[in-house]
């Protein structure tokens, strides 16, 4: 389908007006703050993070190299371990104990460390919420120059240039990407076109790979539309559109899930032959090793029982970074979300972000504009979000993740919808609302919305350059055609700049 040949060259005509009977259905949105910032604190109190738990009972067994012992399920299991999963590619068994003391013999296994497997709120859906669009009161955009009915609020690809990439012919064909998130809504029409279905999975008990919490926007349908929605004529286009979406389970709907989750849809990725993983969700370990046992309440200090174990941290990133190593060494290109802590990497060292600081990943912060309906053909739509984490070795890459701190209360009317000002400055893209009867789109904040625009540009580069590209030629290109919006070179706040995807096709690689 036709994409207008410029950035910013045809927006809809933007009305404001005062907040008179007009009642935007909006909530603000404040991506984890509270959440992440809990971790900071604790770590630097040397205290406890209560977003992270010891899960009691649950172990992950991890071989010195890529090799478990031939014999090592029978060990397990004459120590009352119960195998729940192998990880053979990286040597990793994951296990279950009634046993108190099954940590401490199956230690004594030859070539074995015994870890703990945690229990992460890995986002908090009382944070991430959204802002519901009314799809039925909308109507085709204006002087759009696309047919997909909501083109035109999808600012991030304007910052990014995609419109551009696909009129130079690269949309991301025959590129495969795996979405590691919670639920999915199969059904979406701008979605399903593109689901490889027979390659996706779900590694959460008792849930199944489709979004069933009401209420709450699905985090994976938006990540997974910004993406690679299809380019049909119905709402939005992802990215890179004409890729191929592997869907991965790895979280409950609710945000929370297992360490061993996430390190099991990583693999799973790389069997299915994904050429990028996408990875909007992220945790702080505590560098003082201080965890809750997962039988501990938040809201009741006294029933807290704290673990102070000092090689937990440290043996947790070795475990995860067994399997991005292992999946870098396959030709798999992983991407991460920063973190929404608006933590200085550079100054605050309490923290282990995951997966994001893991090794190979590489890590997003976010950008954002600050009133963009009010000038949407001129304004800047680079700023470093106000949450977005950064450090000079905390962030490879920025992308547009969308913000909330214009401070005006204007009325924006745009092709018959009225919204808030400050809402057009959040991320566009598809959700679930489970009401069978219309696709629902939603606008959302976060790192866990750039990071989708990130594999959407390199989803492009690699359908330019063929799917066995290495994943340090992605970077690389990715690195050279970033526009450089901080200091010269490498700064805390852009990585090495902004990713451009146009840019990323035109040069020679």
């Amino acid at each position: 389908m036709i994409k207008r040949l410029t950035t910013r060259a045809a927006f809809p005509m933007v009305a404001l007006g005062l907040l008179l009977s007009c009642s935007p259905e909006e909530e603000q949105v404040n991506p984890s703050a509270g959440f992440n910032a809990d971790a900071t604190n604790a770590a630097t109190a040397g205290a406890v993070h209560t977003g992270v738990k010891i899960k009691r009972g649950h172990y992950m067994v991890v071989a010195a190299g890529n090799s478990l012992p031939s014999d090592i399920q029978e060990q397990l299991r004459s120590m009352k371990g119960n195998v729940t999963g192998v990880m053979d590619k990286v040597g990793i068994i994951t296990v279950t104990s009634s046993d108190p003391d099954f940590a401490a013999k199956a230690g004594k296994i030859k070539g074995v460390t015994v870890v703990p497997d945690l229990e992460i709120q890995w986002y908090n859906p009382d944070d991430q919420k959204i802002v519901e669009f009314d799809a039925e009161a909308f109507g085709n955009p204006p002087f759009s120059g696309d047919n997909d009915r909501y083109f035109d609020l999808q600012w991030g690809h304007d910052a990014v240039n995609a419109p551009e990439a696909w009129n130079a012919g690269y949309r991301g064909k025959g590129v495969r990407i795996a979405v590691l998130d919670s639920g999915f809504d199969l059904d979406h029409a701008d979605l399903a076109p593109n689901i490889d279905m027979a390659a996706s999975r779900n590694f959460v008990p008792g849930e199944t790979l489709g979004y069933a919490l009401p209420g709450v926007g699905s985090h994976g349908t938006h990540t997974a539309g910004t993406i690679a929605a299809a380019d049909n004529g119905i709402g939005i286009i992802g990215v890179a559109p004409e890729a191929e979406l592997i869907l991965v389970k790895v979280l409950r709907d609710s945000g929370s899930g297992s360490f061993s989750w996430m390190m099991q849809g990583i693999l799973h990725a790389v069997a299915q032959g994904a050429d990028v993983v996408n990875m909007s969700l992220g945790a702080a370990l505590p560098a003082n090793g201080k965890y809750l046992d997962d039988n501990g309440t938040p809201d009741d200090p006294t029933d807290d029982f704290v673990i102070n174990d000092t090689k937990a941290t440290q043996e947790l990133l070795n475990a995860i970074n067994k399997v991005t190593n292992y999946a870098t060494q396959q030709g798999v290109t992983i991407i991460a979300s920063a973190g929404n802590d608006a933590n200085n990497g550079n100054a605050d060292k309490s923290l282990a972000h995951i997966p994001s600081g893991s090794t190979n990943v590489i890590s997003i912060s976010a950008t954002a504009p600050q009133g963009w309906a009010l000038s949407p053909l001129t304004a800047n739509l680079d700023y470093l979000a106000s949450y977005s984490n950064y450090g000079t070795s905390d962030v490879d890459f920025a992308a547009p993740g969308g913000d909330y701190v214009y401070p005006g209360a204007e009325i924006a009317v745009i092709g018959g919808v009225t919204q808030y000002v400050y809402v057009f400055d959040y991320v566009f893209s598809s959700g679930s609302n489970l009401d069978p009867t219309r696709a629902s789109y939603y606008w959302s904040v976060g790192t866990s919305m750039a990071a989708p625009h990130a594999t959407g540009v390199a989803a492009l580069i690699i359908g330019k350059n063929g799917g066995d590209m290495d994943p340090a030629q992605v970077r690389a290109a990715l690195r050279a055609s970033a526009d450089d919006l901080g200091k010269p070179g490498r700064d805390p706040y852009y990585g090495h700049g902004r990713v451009n995807a146009f840019r990323a096709v035109s040069a020679v690689q």
